[in-house]
């Protein structure tokens, strides 16, 4: 998502920083009083450390001094921020979980039940069904917006130092929204994460990309399906969606098919046809699609359904860099229009452990495939250097992490 940055007050750093002596027939700036103490010392240290920076990037003394009285961190953002699951949930029960006839039937409902559509496709050119299926599955079409004090929680995601500049940025960017008067603090409410609203913008997002399309004033991402859609669709063409063009779609391979192309190269669907590709519904493609690149997927391995990825995909990705959030969001939509599921039913797979994960990278790398840092995270870097390992091992080479790929790694690293 895009970052907004306040220009430093010069002038005011320069007053603070010069002699006494240069300034003596000036009067001088009050002193800043730090923080508030709140118990917490690792807290109260960042908070006194913060000011100054929060100070520089324009946010006034009095407004910091003002959101940070009596501010304490939150232990329940600090613990949902460090957990790391002990198994990960493969992709295809993610979808089987998120692309459900229930869901389906509320957002066809929703198509005709919101009247700035033709409007908003009009303006910025991304459909509504791709926009209703951001709202399912960010807020649940606006009923669940999350009710955590931003500030708070940011405070304590800064504290705590793992994402610190992140944090400290959308921090300074929420006390803006307050400074300029567009919202109080009491509006600020959203996940444990920082994100706001029906459509879940980080307040970066909001300052730069929020608009205010029902035309009352303000943008309002929480009371306002109208300025919370439009802002949503702002966002993506902002980065880079293409009105007419598909966002992905589902594609079968044909015996002895080259997997180690996934994830790889990006091109036209002639080009991958000449590889043995046809779409899974055996329809044609539209002109539009026919001149776009795309690029292969297979979230499930060789043995699940396969995805030519088009370059509004990754425009998606702007908005949640996922993989599978993407293909959740693009599958609701094709659903939403009135499309049936997908040809290839997901497979049953068993979820891995964290153990099993990093115990396949450490693997990889003692066996001379670069996975980079063991950490359990199923990357790109991991499953580009299993795709190696697989190819060199004449296995499928499709990079996909299943208990029995861990236990071959396992037993030949072993062995080595």
């Amino acid at each position: 998502m895009a970052m907004g940055k306040r220009t430093p007050l010069f002038l005011t750093a320069l007053a603070l920083a010069a002699p006494l002596t240069l300034v003596s027939a000036v009067s001088q700036p009050a002193a800043v009083a730090p923080p508030t103490a709140s118990g917490d010392q690792v807290f109260d240290a960042w908070a006194s450390d913060f000011q100054p920076r929060a100070i520089a990037a324009g946010i006034s003394p009095a407004v910091f001094a003002r959101e940070f009285a009596g501010l304490t961190p939150e232990p329940r953002v600090a613990a949902l921020d460090s957990r790391q699951p002990e198994f990960s949930k493969p992709v295809g029960d993610y979808l089987k979980g998120v692309v459900t006839a229930d869901r389906a039937a509320i957002g066809q409902r929703r198509r005709a039940d919101v009247a700035e559509f033709g409007a908003i496709e009009a303006r910025w050119g991304v459909s509504r069904d791709i926009l209703i299926g951001i709202w399912a599955l960010e807020s649940g079409f606006g009923a669940l917006q999350g009710d955590t004090d931003v500030i708070r929680a940011l405070a304590t995601l800064a504290a705590d130092g793992r994402r610190r500049a992140w944090a400290e940025g959308e921090l300074i960017a929420a006390l803006t929204v307050i400074q300029t008067g567009e919202h109080p603090r009491a509006w600020l409410r959203g996940s444990w994460a920082g994100a706001m609203g029906q459509t879940q913008f980080i307040p970066s997002t909001f300052l730069t990309t929020a608009v205010d399309h029902d035309g009352d004033g303000r943008r309002d991402i929480w009371g306002s399906r109208a300025d919370a859609l439009a802002s949503a669709a702002n966002l993506l063409a902002k980065a880079g969606w293409t009105p007419g063009q598909d966002w992905a779609r589902e594609v079968i391979a044909p015996p002895g098919f080259d997997f180690s192309l996934t994830e790889g190269p990006r091109e036209t669907p002639a080009w991958w046809a000449e590889r043995g590709l046809r779409r899974a519904d055996g329809r044609t493609w539209p002109a539009a699609d026919a001149a776009a690149k795309a690029q292969l997927v297979a979230p499930s391995g060789a043995g699940g359904p396969l995805f030519l990825l088009f370059p509004n995909h990754f425009a998606l990705r702007q908005y949640n860099n996922s993989l599978a959030y993407a293909l959740g969001v693009g599958l609701l939509a094709d659903r939403f229009a009135g499309a049936p599921p997908i040809v290839t039913a997901w497979p049953v797979e068993a979820p891995l452990s964290l153990r099993d994960r990093m115990t396949a990278q450490r693997a990889l790398n003692a066996l001379g495939f670069d996975a980079g840092q063991p950490d359990g995270v199923v990357g790109q870097g991991t499953r580009r250097a299993l795709r190696a390992w697989q190819k060199a091992r004449g296995l499928t080479a499709d990079g996909y992490l299943s208990t029995e790929m861990v236990q071959k790694l396992a037993a030949e690293a072993g062995a080595s």
